[in-house]
């Protein structure tokens, strides 16, 4: 039953109007976007303590199999062990640091090229070159177990890999908390990138992209050609600690009026943003189809449940191929959820897709630009993944990836904005209420820097 899954805390969430905003600062101070010493701070009190997506897991599918992840200056390995867990370490020999990994790979065991110190897929030491330089063979056997890699905290979710840099950390589903809950019935896990899977850099600082994709406001100026598939004027919203989620139902009042013609094609627009919706529209029209009278006349436009016919067919569509959606309230099946993992995951998703977001800092601290990956994740049965899969395309500096419309605008309008953020005349950006979810990202990130500023 509808009531008993956990997407309904979302279709039961409150709208604009029953949210307390006496909480909030409504205030941004415009430094965050550009300021060195921000950053600074931001670096050793949010991104060197968090949990954060290193990878997905089937990255490294096999034993052995392993990549290396950075953020700043900084750099472990991520590696699948003999025992098919993931685990990550600190990129640097614990004889005198070398970094021992670069890119990607798979080995049978980690040896460093420097001195030919040699360590297991579990981190720990398994040889030295000439151990009797260091005394006696004994001497060196007992020392052995300090010696191993130092080992980072790591997990998985959804077919994600989360790293935290700070070996202390608290378990990963207490950072995640509810979330985890209310993702679960997508299968995320099951999805791959599919068409679209690309790491470029981008010139404005990773708060913007983080920013940018939290609110629909932006829709009207932006992206006019969305404004018939999304009303963000219905949206609910819950919040889950420092992570949240939005639902837009598509098309509701930004249709009405309007010839069952028009709903009826902007139903049939929506894969050019979201492609898997493709494959519920022939029975979305069967289902249409029904509802002619005797004389084949079709019934007015509000006689007809199109939203529901839509959600019947996703379902019906979706059962048909395999995935299971029975975790799903209905409005999950047709609507986006729109998702943040704090400080730095966006994942708009609906039944069978999602668009997957992620923002770093660059990698030498450049505060006006960031890096961005961008994923469509699509569902397909597990003999289909591997040919459907899209590598991961990086993009060198100086090039551009052309995206699809929305988010080719999305690319040009970030830039724009961190143009004027970094004006430091405008010493704060201003809050509207439809962007409250901007106001308790900020907040998130108060408490993270200047919460641990004040510990200290």
């Amino acid at each position: 039953m509808q009531d008993e899954k956990p997407g309904r805390l979302v279709d039961e969430g409150p709208r604009i109007a029953d949210i307390d905003f006496s909480g909030y600062r409504m205030r941004i101070a415009t430094d965050r976007y550009h300021s060195q010493d921000y950053a600074r701070r931001e670096r050793e009190a949010l991104w060197l303590r968090i949990w954060q997506v290193a990878g997905r897991c089937d990255d490294i599918p096999e034993p052995g199999d392993w990549f290396e992840y950075r953020l700043f200056d900084q750099s472990w390995i991520v590696v699948r062990g003999r025992d098919g867990e993931a685990r990550g370490f600190v990129n640097a020999c614990r004889h005198r640091g070398n970094a021992f990994c670069e890119g990607r790979g798979h080995a049978a065991r980690f040896t460093c090229p420097y001195h030919n110190w040699s360590y297991g897929l579990d981190g720990k030491l398994l040889a030295v070159a000439r151990p009797d330089f260091d005394g006696t063979l004994e001497d060196f056997v007992g020392a052995k177990e300090e010696l191993g890699l130092l080992e980072v905290p790591v997990e998985t979710f959804a077919g994600f890999i989360f790293l935290n840099p700070d070996r202390n950390a608290a378990p990963l589903s207490e950072f995640l908390g509810e979330a985890m809950e209310l993702m679960a019935p997508y299968r995320i896990e099951d999805m791959i990138p599919y068409g679209l899977n690309v790491r470029e850099a981008i010139d404005c600082n990773w708060k913007v992209i983080m920013d940018a994709f939290q609110e629909g406001y932006h829709i009207q100026g932006v992206h006019p050609e969305l404004v018939a598939a999304m009303d963000e004027s219905q949206e609910r919203y819950r919040f889950c600690g420092d992570h949240s989620v939005a639902t837009a139902p598509f098309g509701s009042s930004n249709l009405e009026g309007s010839s069952l013609e028009k709903q009826v094609a902007a139903i049939h627009s929506l894969p050019a943003t979201f492609p898997a919706v493709a494959n519920c529209l022939p029975r979305f029209d069967e289902l249409l189809e029904g509802h002619r009278n005797a004389d084949g006349a079709m019934p007015s436009v509000t006689d007809i449940p199109l939203r529901t016919l839509l959600q019947q067919a996703m379902r019906e569509s979706w059962e048909a191929k395999g995935l299971d959606v029975s975790g799903l309230t209905d409005n999950q099946l047709s609507d986006n959820h729109f998702w943040i993992l704090f400080p730095n995951f966006l994942l708009t998703i609906h039944a069978g897709e999602g668009t997957l977001i992620m923002a770093y800092p660059y990698e030498s601290g450049d505060t006006n630009r960031c890096y961005w990956l961008v994923q469509n994740l699509q569902w397909f049965p597990p003999e289909d993944r591997a040919a459907n899969r899209a590598p991961l395309t990086e993009v060198r500096e100086g090039e551009h990836f052309p995206y699809f419309l929305a988010l080719e605008q999305d690319y040009e309008q970030m830039q724009h904005q961190q143009r004027g953020l970094r004006n430091t005349a405008q010493p704060y950006l201003t809050l509207t209420r439809q962007e409250v979810r901007l106001a308790h990202y900020h907040a998130s990130i108060a408490s993270w820097v200047e919460g641990a500023e004040r510990e200290g």
